[in-house]
């Protein structure tokens, strides 16, 4: 959490202030809501499951469909586009995937989260092992979570039941939205800081500076 932090930070703070007053609205109004499917998620015991499973499914389906509109509206890049068509597929397809489960009914979607709660936890540690400084220790310590989730999911299923196992998953995966609503509330309040600062002024040309001397009526030539 500290490394995304300290990413949104960085990235936010070079934002340009007409576009953070855009952007840190939406983000606070992000975090809140991960926030409400978050607790919801816990304290619901007929439909927590699908309430976070589907939410997270919803979040990458519009996520892919927005990553494929921008490739292929000619807005970015060709190398920016080539990276962003496979994402935004993947993503559009995981979220539809991840969409219909949570409808179908709330024992699927908690049989979903068994799954693929471990399953994130070691693709996001092993994706971060590859990256330098803070973000290969916080790959390391997700990978030690992982493991651990895993065991905890095993024995919780072997020893009462997996339906007791996909509760569990439904509350880790309530715990992991929480904690990533954090550094997005981080980012909205660095983007509201970037949103206040005034804007610069613009730059001044040679005639600018000339105006109203002895230079506007000729008298450098002079």
């Amino acid at each position: 959490m500290a490394s995304a932090t300290g990413i949104l930070s960085s990235s936010t703070e070079s934002m340009a202030p007409e576009v953070a007053r855009r952007t840190w609205p939406r983000w606070t109004g992000l975090a809140v809501l991960m926030l409400v499917v978050a607790v919801t998620g816990v304290l619901w015991e007929g439909g927590g499951a699908r309430l976070v499973l589907g939410s997270a499914g919803l979040f990458l389906a519009v996520r892919g469909a927005l990553l494929l509109r921008g490739a292929g509206s000619g807005g970015m890049s060709a190398a920016v586009a080539g990276r962003a068509r496979p994402l935004g597929t993947a993503a559009l397809a995981g979220g539809a995937v991840a969409l219909g489960a949570a409808l179908v009914s709330e024992p699927v979607a908690a049989a979903v989260l068994l799954v693929a709660v471990p399953l994130l936890l070691l693709a996001a540690g092993a994706g971060l092992l590859g990256r330098g400084g803070v973000a290969r220790r916080g790959g390391q310590a997700l990978l030690v979570w992982a493991v651990l989730v895993t065991g905890l999911l095993i024995a919780t299923g072997l020893g009462q039941t997996w339906a007791r196992a996909g509760d569990v998953a439904t509350v880790i995966a309530a715990l992991a939205v929480a904690v990533l609503a954090v550094p997005v509330l981080v980012g909205a309040s660095v983007l509201r800081t970037v949103a206040a600062r005034p804007a610069p002024a613009p730059a001044r040309t040679l005639s600018d500076a000339c105006a109203g001397c002895a230079c506007g009526a000729g008298g450098c030539g002079a």
